[in-house]
């Protein structure tokens, strides 16, 4: 017997399946399941959101930066890929206004990947070569397990890797560097009293 053979599926053939608000992503003609969220994930997603969120989901001007929409599990059509990054973020000045609908096909500013051991193989790997292939200028990995953070920057041949940190460090994490944050609190533990 030989080797199982991949059913191809196309992006329109993805898009059109009956059940749009499963947990499945289109990668490389394969429909692959995003692992369920643990407990882990979802904290990250949550605070991830919320923390950047605070200071960057609002428009530019005033006491904190903006000039940011943020959004979680949003279907992105990418070329013939149909990814849902955990977390993503589009710039105000290049989408005046969020976009709406199940679909986006406008290529995020900025992603996030939440690693999870059975798919981190797709995010380290397809995703990564999608999302550079779309052009997205900054692409983040956080391993909840590790408690640790990879912030890639796309050049012209590559994602470089521009800084990392674990549990006990704080940084100005790019795009995002007009703020500190604690690599802690971006991965669910509380601020500190007196921090937000």
């Amino acid at each position: 017997m030989g080797p199982a053979v991949k059913h191809v599926v196309t992006a329109e053939a993805f898009l059109a399946r009956p059940e749009p608000h499963s947990r499945h992503e289109l990668i490389r003609g394969t429909v692959v399941e995003k692992a369920a969220p643990t407990a882990d994930h979802s904290r990250v997603q949550t605070t991830l959101g919320r923390h950047l969120g605070d200071s960057f989901d609002r428009k530019p001007g005033g006491r904190k930066p903006g000039g940011w929409w943020f959004f979680t599990e949003l279907d992105v059509h990418l070329g013939a890929d149909v990814l849902r990054p955990d977390v993503c973020g589009y710039r105000r000045d290049r989408l005046p206004e969020p976009p709406s609908g199940r679909i986006v096909t406008l290529e995020p500013d900025w992603v996030c990947e939440i690693l999870s051991p059975s798919t981190e193989s797709h995010d380290r790997v397809e995703k990564l070569q999608t999302y550079f292939a779309a052009k997205v200028p900054h692409y983040w990995l956080i391993n909840p397990i590790e408690g640790s953070l990879e912030i890639f920057r796309r050049t012209d041949l590559a994602y470089a890797l521009v800084q990392s940190a674990h549990r006990g460090q704080r940084l100005k994490p790019e795009p995002f560097d007009a703020i500190e944050f604690s690599v802690d609190v971006l991965l669910g533990a509380d601020p500190p009293d007196g921090e937000d």
